[in-house]
């Protein structure tokens, strides 16, 4: 079965590291996966989005127009990409900076405060990990034990201590409680 997700928000807040670590995850995984990202010339606050695919069967297109899956970390990203996602989908979205919900009644609209829950839990930079933990709890589109192996492959040597730290993220995201 085909998931399509966009992650989106700003440069900085680690969109395109999240949708790498969520398409590398698809590769350990055996499936077929695109990665497709998109972002302005700035490297930093300029708008960031990503499209990842991950299927059985090969993907013919790395465009998604039709997310399954939002990954919202800003309120411009929120605003552009939550009419696209198809019915029965899910938004997970960053509550400390969006102060909005859906409308939508046909999916589901879930946030967390991520960027609050790095701050105080010292983990800066790592909101972007956080909403991936409680996606992956919300959606079940891939196993948690897979991504952590991702982020193993996906950091650097020469970063290697961040590994311990977005393994954290994702579990503190995946154990949120609403």
């Amino acid at each position: 079965m085909a998931t399509k997700i966009v992650f989106a928000g700003f440069g900085g807040q680690g969109v395109q590291f999240v949708a790498k670590v969520t398409a590398y995850a698809g590769m350990i995984a055996n499936k077929e996966v695109s990665w497709l990202p998109s972002y302005g010339p700035e490297m930093r606050g300029g708008t960031s989005n990503c499209s990842v695919c991950i299927d059985e069967s090969p993907i013919a297109c790395p465009i998604v127009n039709d997310p399954d899956i939002l990954m919202a970390l800003n309120t411009p990203s929120f605003d552009k990409f939550e009419s696209m996602v198809v019915p029965g989908g899910t938004i997970v979205y960053d509550s400390s900076l969006i102060n909005k919900t859906s409308d939508r009644t046909d999916i589901s609209c879930k946030g967390i405060p991520a960027t609050k829950m790095a701050k105080e839990k010292e983990l800066p930079g790592l909101a972007n990990m956080i909403a991936l933990g409680y996606m992956l709890k919300l959606t079940k589109f891939m196993d948690a034990d897979i991504i952590k192996s991702a982020i193993e492959k996906m950091v650097p040597a020469s970063k290697a201590a961040l590994i311990a730290k977005n393994v954290a993220a994702i579990d503190l995201g995946y154990n949120y409680a609403e």
